[in-house]
Order: structure tokens, then C-alpha cells, then sequence
């Protein structure tokens, strides 16, 4: 068998990102291994900040993953067992996962055939009374019916938790993904779009209640100190990538900005060549 002439190239490059952030990540570990807060603390709230403000909502709370904010915010919005979740079959493991972690049935309906996510027609012949929540997924940077699932929302009096982990910066009709529902959950996941180099998650919402609920959740159900009356979680996201967060929410319009060329141009190619 001959070699190829040309190495492969690789699905993605997690490196690249670090090579143009390198001076400021590693200023950042010596700021904060200096000052010796690692969890929480200004670096995070000041992402909760930005990412508010880039989102369009009024506030957003960081956790330590994709999946606990979607786990939290289920629990911060009162769904638990003997209630229904509707959601689709076509997602990452978690959109599901988190509705049978806190005790909920995931009920899935099918997907739309040109846009891949939640079919608000299939979804609104699946709710019943049991029924307190959808989580669409807004799938490839796509966004779901939002209009469609808002209206179902409304009409049936539930609550909708936007499952934005492939599409943060995403829009529909002008408005961002993540400020289209009760709350709306994302990953910082090492491959996704908004990355930091370990795992990480945050909530957003227009909700000060929702919030309040969710930074106790997501500190061992504590109310003040050692006080704590509710079993929560441990899901603080980490000071350092709260930083590496911070600097690559500047570049985030550029950088899907390019992915939005770069997929034009494989486009344009393949058409030339007959294949799409």
C-alpha cells in the first residue's frame, strides 16, 4: 500500500485556540496562582457578566459542566419524578440523561427532516398533563422552532430549558440562543464552540429566583456558610477557566464567523464537483 502524499487532516485542533491566547492564559495563571482563588470569585463572576450581557439575558450562573446545568436547572425549576420532559432522541446522551437524573420521564418526539431538531408538531401532540418542561436542542449551531415551541410553552403553561451546548452565539430573529427560554443551558467542553481547556457550564435566565436556586444548587444546597437545606451539588466552575473563558468570549463572533466561511467554501467546492 503506497503512503499518502499528504498527511490527513485532523477532524480538529485543539491547539490552535491556545496558540493565539497563549500570553494571556499564561498571564492568567500567574494572576490567579498568585492571588490563590481557584474556585469562584471575581474571575467567575465577571464571566457570569459578560456572558449575561453577550446572551441577552439579565443573568447567567456558572457551573462545573453541560450536563449539571442542565441537571440544575431541571431541579431550580421544580421538575422532578412522576413529571414528563419532552426532548429529542436525535442529541448528545445528556439532554435525556439529565431528565432521568432528577427523576423526570424523558419523552422524546421526533425531529423536524430539513432542520434535525425538536418538531413543535410532533411536540404538541405529546403533551399531556404530566408534562412540565421541553428541552429543544438547538443542534450543528442551528436553533430550533423556538416561535413554534415558545407558543406551546405559553399556551400549556411550562417551562422550556434550551439545550444550547452546540450553538452558543447563535441567533433567531435577532435574538441569541440561551435568552429564548426559561433558562438555557451550555457546555464549555474542550470541542465546542466557547471552550475552555477542562470542563465547564453555565446557566442563563431572566429569572432572579431561578438564579438564587441555582447558586445554591450548585454549592451543596447551602444557604449561608456550613448552613445548607437542600441536597445539591458540588458544580463551581474553576477560577482559570473562567479567565480563558473571559478572553475567548471577544473572539467568539469572529471565530464562527470563519466557521460560517470555511463551511461556504466546502460547500461551493462540493457543489463544483457534483457532490451536493
Amino acid at each position: 500500500m503506497s503512503k499518502l502524499k499528504n498527511p490527513p487532516v485532523p477532524f480538529i485542533d485543539l491547539s490552535t485556540q491556545f496558540k493565539e491566547l497563549r500570553e494571556e492564559w499564561l498571564d492568567a495563571i500567574e494572576t490567579i496562582g498568585s492571588s490563590g482563588t481557584f474556585i469562584l470569585g471575581p474571575n467567575v463572576a465577571g464571566f457570569e457578566q459578560e456572558f449575561a450581557a453577550y446572551t441577552g439575558t439579565k443573568h447567567a450562573v456558572a457551573l462545573a459542566n453541560g450536563t449539571d446545568a442542565l441537571i440544575l436547572s431541571l431541579r431550580a425549576l421544580d421538575v422532578g419524578p412522576g413529571d414528563e420532559v419532552i426532548t429529542t432522541p436525535y442529541t448528545f446522551f445528556a439532554s435525556a440523561e439529565a431528565i432521568d437524573h432528577i427523576g423526570a420521564v424523558p419523552v422524546f418526539v421526533d425531529i423536524e427532516p430539513e432542520s434535525f431538531n425538536l418538531d413543535p408538531v410532533g411536540v404538541a401532540k405529546a403533551i399531556n398533563h404530566k408534562t412540565r418542561a421541553i428541552v429543544p436542542v438547538h443542534l450543528f449551531g442551528c436553533p430550533a422552532d423556538m416561535p413554534g415551541l415558545t407558543e406551546l410553552v405559553r399556551v400549556n403553561g411550562l417551562a422550556m430549558i434550551e439545550d444550547c451546548a452546540q450553538a452558543c452565539g447563535a441567533t433567531m430573529n435577532g435574538e441569541r440562543v440561551g435568552s429564548l427560554g426559561t433558562t438555557g443551558t451550555f457546555s464549555f467542553y474542550p470541542t465546542k464552540i466557547l471552550a475552555c481547556y477542562g470542563d465547564g457550564g453555565m446557566v442563563t435566565t431572566n429569572d432572579p429566583t431561578v438564579v438564587e436556586r441555582l447558586k445554591k444548587l450548585r454549592n451543596h444546597g447551602a444557604v449561608d456558610g456550613f448552613i445548607h437545606d437542600e441536597v445539591g451539588y458540588n458544580s463551581r466552575l474553576d477560577t482559570l477557566q473562567a479567565a480563558v473563558l473571559l478572553a475567548k468570549l471577544n473572539h467568539l463572533d469572529q471565530w464562527n464567523d470563519n466557521r460560517r466561511a470555511i463551511a461556504a467554501r466546502y460547500c461551493q467546492q462540493l457543489a463544483d464537483q457534483g457532490l451536493v
